[in-house]
């Protein structure tokens, strides 16, 4: 890195949202660790603490990272006589730094080190209890210095997500914006397995038996009038847009990085087709992906 990439001495840091993430092994550090990643947060765990303050002042130093979120615990082997000394000193440059320290009660975290048989890393001999014992005692005095805590113990993955997701709104952070797919699809071809809502547009006219509009995608203008003509698809493409502008906070709300709606018809190629072209007009404040899964599986063959 060239000196002119580093701030001019008295200059300011640019800014670095960093968060370190910590506490128990099993209490979800890793889930809170994919969710940062999710919201743009350049993500490195199990980082050596003294490498901290380095790493930090590297980011500031790189355009387009904005967001460093530290995974630090007891894997790192200096890492409780490290930990405040590295703290101190990325404060003392002016950082804008949060620890969160995430907890669960001793039987909540015995239960998921049984569930998924994965050895504690402080535990001899296998004793999961004298492991959890041992980081609590050793983990007291980072958790004393954390700025907030959360306990996991009554929180699946997604609901610790969610309340991650919360204090980040609460306390200015970012936002994820959910991303929103509508896929076409032919059932002929399999229902998409990525699908999160999946409809049938097989009650409309099929544009397949009229001889002028079967050569024809579902994207064409005269296929789309065909398809969407009338007030039953009218009313088809009524209820999805306003299933869909309901339903997508509360899949926000859940935790979920996008949503798929599916529309399929017989092959995929007209009226299926069609109404996602109408729907991704109408819902196009969201800034839909639209795409056609199975629309060139019907085209007709060129003869030689």
């Amino acid at each position: 890195m060239t000196s002119e990439a580093r701030p001019a001495a008295g200059e300011p840091h640019r800014p670095l949202d960093v968060k370190i993430v910590t506490g128990l092994s099993g209490s979800g550090k890793s889930t809170a660790l994919r969710l940062l990643e999710d919201l743009d947060y350049f993500c490195v765990d199990n980082l050596p603490t003294p490498l901290a303050p380095e790493l930090v002042r590297l980011c500031s130093d790189r355009e387009g990272v904005a967001r460093l979120a530290l995974g630090i615990d007891t894997r790192e082997k200096g890492f409780l006589r490290d930990f405040e000394p590295a703290l101190r000193a990325l404060r003392a440059q002016g950082r804008a730094v949060e620890v969160l320290f995430l907890d669960a009660a001793d039987d909540v975290l015995l239960r998921r080190f049984s569930e998924t048989r994965r050895p504690h890393p402080l535990s001899p001999g296998g004793d999961v209890m004298t492991g959890i014992a041992t980081e609590r005692a050793a983990m007291a005095g980072v958790r004393a210095l954390s700025d907030r805590v959360i306990d996991t113990s009554n929180l699946s993955v997604h609901d610790l997500r969610r309340r991650i997701l919360d204090h980040l709104a609460a306390t200015g952070g970012p936002r994820r914006r959910l991303a929103l797919r509508l896929l076409s699809f032919g059932f002929k071809y399999g229902t998409p397995l990525d699908a999160d809502i999946v409809l049938d547009a097989r009650f409309l006219s099929n544009p397949y038996f009229v001889d002028v509009l079967r050569p024809l995608a579902g994207t064409d203008p005269a296929v789309m009038s065909f398809v969407t003509a009338g007030p039953d698809a009218a009313w088809f493409l009524d209820g999805i847009e306003t299933a869909t502008e309901r339903l997508l906070p509360l899949y926000e709300h859940e935790g979920k990085a996008y949503v798929t709606v599916a529309v399929g018809c017989t092959g995929g190629r007209h009226r299926s087709v069609a109404l996602v072209e109408a729907l991704g007009a109408r819902l196009a404040r969201l800034s839909p992906e639209i795409r056609h899964r199975d629309v060139d599986r019907g085209a007709p063959r060129e003869t030689p």
